[in-house]
């Protein structure tokens, strides 16, 4: 056999199996993923300073209500359509919502000019399951894990601003 032939039979018998059981198994492991947007049915997300969770949306009612700069609470209702859905779902499985503890609770007496820090509640609701993650702004955990909340609780808080102000200008 020359070096041609020899490279070939192990391609053929090392790397082509490994190739078509990689396809197989992963195949296997997203299909039967527990947080699938097609069986994504809703979301909850409340948060304000320390236990008050004043501001609250459900986009399974739309009811939004939130404290605006003058110290007004706001209630309205905004329905997010399925591509803004499709984008929190996206970016919480990005940030790997899914793998983080469901308590994340800091110092409740540590105190940020006066008020106590802020409390986040992120709720995922899908058909077979469901994630619910509190977060404290105190949190004293990974670094990392912190950052991957403050990117999820930002993208939410954009994504209602921006079409609650979408649906009241029309």
């Amino acid at each position: 056999m020359n070096k041609t032939t020899k490279k070939i039979f192990l391609i053929g018998s090392v790397v082509v199996p490994f190739m078509i059981y990689c396809v197989y198994y992963y195949a296997h492991v997203f299909k039967n993923a527990p947080y699938r947007f097609a069986e994504f049915k809703s979301f909850t997300f409340e948060y304000g300073p320390g236990d008050t969770l004043i501001n609250k949306y459900n986009s399974a009612t739309g009811d939004y209500q939130f404290v605006d700069t003058h110290d007004s609470l706001i209630k309205m209702n905004v329905h997010l359509p399925k591509e803004l859905l499709l984008v929190l779902h996206r970016k919480a499985a990005e940030q790997g919502l899914w793998d983080w503890p469901s308590d994340e609770r800091g110092d409740t007496t540590l105190r940020r000019n006066g008020h106590p820090a802020p409390r986040y509640v992120i709720q995922f609701n899908y058909q077979r399951k469901s994630k619910k993650v509190v977060f404290d702004e105190s949190f004293e955990g990974d670094p990392k894990l912190k950052a991957a909340n403050r990117e999820l609780i930002k993208t939410i808080q954009s994504v209602l601003s921006e079409e609650a102000s979408h649906q009241k200008n029309n």
